[in-house]
């Protein structure tokens, strides 16, 4: 992977080509974006409950397995049978959305409830791939 050295801000009006200084990196997205190839699986963000952490409706959810999930983690739980992306208060028991219109979900003893993994990333799309549109057709 090439990367070309350059920080865009919103305005701006103009800037040299950042293509004439690339670097080689020894890089690629997988090794930069999966930490654990065995223990992480991707799926699709749906709703609007997580916009304040930055996840929006059709982004792609990167999550890790192996990692243990800490307090303020989002995570990826099943939660009384519905695959859910919050943000978990473990010392609470508390689900928290990240978005001021939908209400704390208490994980109850009578609740079924299992992390399935931690979020590392996200990844917004600006423009449908072609093989992303094959997957929701799938879906």
């Amino acid at each position: 992977m090439r990367l070309i050295p350059f920080y865009a801000s919103a305005g701006i009006t103009g800037f040299e080509s950042p293509a004439e200084e690339y670097r080689q990196l020894g890089l690629s997205l997988d090794q930069l974006l999966i930490w654990h190839p065995n223990s992480t699986f991707m799926g699709f963000a749906r709703g609007d409950s997580m916009q304040g952490v930055g996840i929006f409706f059709g982004d792609l959810l990167i999550v890790d397995r192996y990692e243990t999930s800490r307090d303020e983690d989002v995570i990826v739980a099943n939660y009384n049978g519905e695959f859910v992306c919050k943000i978990i208060d473990k010392t609470n028991g508390i689900l928290l959305s990240a978005n001021e219109h939908y209400t704390p979900q208490f994980i109850n003893e009578h609740d079924t409830f299992n992390i399935e993994g931690v979020v590392t990333s996200s990844i917004r799309f600006h423009r449908d791939s072609p093989i992303l549109a094959r997957l929701r057709c799938m879906l």
